[in-house]
This record gives C-alpha cells, sequence and structure tokens, in this order.
C-alpha cells in the first residue's frame, strides 16, 4: 500500500504540473539558439548550424527535471555564380534553389521525476528579403510520446488484492504542430510562435475515458533583442526578452542582458517574473560555441533547488565566413 501511495503521489505532482504550470521544457540559453521557441528561426541566419543543450534543474534533488536537446538547421541557398556557369556551359536545365527555403530539426528527451517526454520536430521555413530586413515564417510538425518509469507491482493495492488501474502501458505517440514569425537583420530580431497547436491529450490509465486525459495546453512565445554596437569598440551590449503565456493565461516574462568582447566572450544575467535569476557566461572558439547557465530560483520550489538549476550548450556553425550580415547578397 506504501508503495502504491508514493507512485500515486508522483502522479498527482506531474498531473498538478500539466495543469497549472509551464509544460514545456525550459531553456535558459535560448537567446544562442532561438530556434528552440521559434520555428521560423530555421536558416534565417543563411548559416548551417548544430546545438546541443543538457539542463539539470534542482541540483542535489534525485528526482529533479532534466532536459536534453540537439538540434539542427540549415538554409537551402541559391546557386552560387561558379556553378551556374558550369552547368550553363554544360547545358543541364536544373531548377535553382530560391535561396528562400530554411530546413530544421529539434529531439529532446524531457525527463521530469518518473515521467519522461521524448519529442521529435521537423521544420519548413520561408525568409522574404525587405530592403534591411528579413521577414520569416515557419512551421513545425513535432511526435512525442510520454512514458512512467514505473512497474506494475509498485500500484498493487493489498486492500483489494488488485493492480491499481491508473497506470497502464499505454505510450501512445502524439502529433503536434509549432508555427512561427520572425523579422530580423543584422542587429534586431523580433518574432511571435505558437506551440502544441493540437492540444493533445495524455492518458495514463486504460479506461478510454476521455475525462481521464490530461491535456497540453497551447504556449505562446514573445521573443526580441537589440544588440548595441558602439563605434569602433570592442564590447557590445545585447537586451532581449521572453514572454510566454499559454491558453489559461499563465504569464511569465524573462528579462535578459548580455555583454560581449570581440564577439568572442559574453556574460549575461536574467530575470525572470517566476521568481528565479540566471548567470550566463559563453565564448566562442573557431567554429564552435560554449555557454553555461546557472539558474537561481526565489520561488515556492526553492526548497528544492537549493544548489540551482545548471544548463550546458555547445553550437557548431558552418559557412559563416561565406555568408555575413549582408542580407542581400547574402543567399
Amino acid at each position: 500500500m506504501l508503495k502504491k501511495k508514493n507512485i500515486l503521489t508522483v502522479l498527482a505532482v506531474f498531473v498538478a504540473a500539466l495543469g497549472f504550470a509551464q509544460q514545456q521544457p525550459v531553456y535558459s540559453q535560448y537567446m544562442l539558439n532561438t530556434y528552440l521557441v521559434n520555428p521560423a528561426v530555421a536558416g534565417a541566419e543563411g548559416l548551417t548550424a548544430f546545438n546541443l543543450t543538457a539542463r539539470k534543474q534542482w541540483a542535489g534533488y534525485v528526482e529533479g527535471p532534466s532536459t536534453y536537446a540537439v538540434s539542427a538547421q540549415t538554409r537551402i541557398l541559391k546557386t552560387s555564380f561558379r556553378n551556374r556557369s558550369r552547368l550553363i556551359k554544360a547545358r543541364v536545365r536544373k531548377r535553382r534553389p530560391s535561396g528562400k527555403v530554411g530546413l530544421g530539426g529539434f529531439i529532446y528527451n524531457d525527463i521530469n521525476g518518473r515521467v519522461r517526454r521524448t519529442g521529435l520536430q521537423g521544420t519548413y521555413a520561408y525568409h522574404i528579403y525587405m530592403r534591411d530586413y528579413q521577414l520569416s515564417f515557419g512551421a513545425s510538425v513535432s511526435f512525442y510520446q510520454f512514458s512512467i518509469n514505473v512497474k506494475q507491482t509498485d500500484t498493487y493495492d493489498i486492500e483489494k488484492g488488485i493492480y491499481d488501474p491508473l497506470i497502464g502501458k499505454n505510450q501512445k505517440i502524439s502529433p503536434d504542430a509549432n508555427v512561427g514569425v520572425l523579422l530580423s537583420n543584422e542587429k534586431f530580431y523580433a518574432g511571435i510562435s505558437a506551440t502544441s497547436l493540437f492540444q493533445s491529450s495524455i492518458q495514463f490509465g486504460g479506461s478510454g475515458n476521455p475525462n481521464d486525459a490530461y491535456r497540453i495546453l497551447r504556449q505562446y512565445y514573445l521573443i526580441g533583442g537589440y544588440r548595441i554596437e558602439p563605434y569602433k569598440s570592442a564590447f557590445a551590449v545585447e537586451p532581449s526578452i521572453l514572454f510566454t503565456t499559454n491558453e489559461r493565461f499563465q504569464r511569465a516574462l524573462d528579462f535578459n542582458v548580455k555583454g560581449y568582447y570581440k564577439q568572442d566572450y559574453w556574460v549575461g544575467v536574467s530575470f525572470r517574473t517566476s521568481g528565479a535569476v540566471v548567470m550566463m557566461f559563453g565564448a566562442r572558439y573557431q567554429k564552435f560555441t560554449f555557454g553555461y547557465a546557472f539558474d537561481q530560483s526565489f520561488s515556492d520550489v526553492s526548497t528544492l533547488a537549493k544548489f540551482g538549476s545548471h544548463e550546458f550548450m555547445i553550437g557548431y556553425k558552418l559557412g559563416e565566413t561565406a555568408r555575413r550580415y549582408r542580407w542581400l547578397n547574402r543567399f
């Protein structure tokens, strides 16, 4: 009976999280990879980029949330002048790419106690040049699966002599979709996006009763940032914000400020209205980017987060030397 109560307690906490808290994975260094919150970012820079993120929340608490994510994005560029000349001489008729299409992919594994959420996402983006700005549209199709690390013997009810039917082996893969819009140039970006458009339901038992299912709420993101670079200075400052809300109008706002030195080193701080302060550090070496963030919570969960939350990020970019921030000639 004791085991059953423990398991039900874990599930009760998880169900409460589904109903009253942010259901999407949490990231602190989304400024370095905004594709995590907006599909329109895929290919917006005209580069091929790979990013790996590992996050451990509430360090010191055994069943604290943890997230692991791998993303990739690229731009299908126009045929170069040299290659076009070769095709003309060889009399090869081939449809040339417009240079406006971006593609992306995203795999993540989000663990919250005994509950695991694994997801896969594919993205198509379209970018339109407008004078000194670029307007981007993106849409993603995703599939995810919830699973619970609970054995059937853990739910045995000694008094009734039966196994609790609350937890079944239902691990159905659920489809979903995300959309986003982004306006950007060399120093500025602003975008809005929505995730979990289908608001898929999760059901732990095998009853088949829709009332026993728990729905993933649709999430909305508003993100923006501006880089301030004094003339002929090695230093730069980039303030940014991230506003999130869901179908129940539960809101959160991040205020971020990052300082750069020669574009290769940075330090930043983020204040979250949900009750946390984040310190960020990073460096770039050749084609690699390294970032670290430490979150200290001051909310109701601070008793579980005595050692804070830690996030590591590694990025790798290709094509940066060939495609600078000259939007017209770049693609």
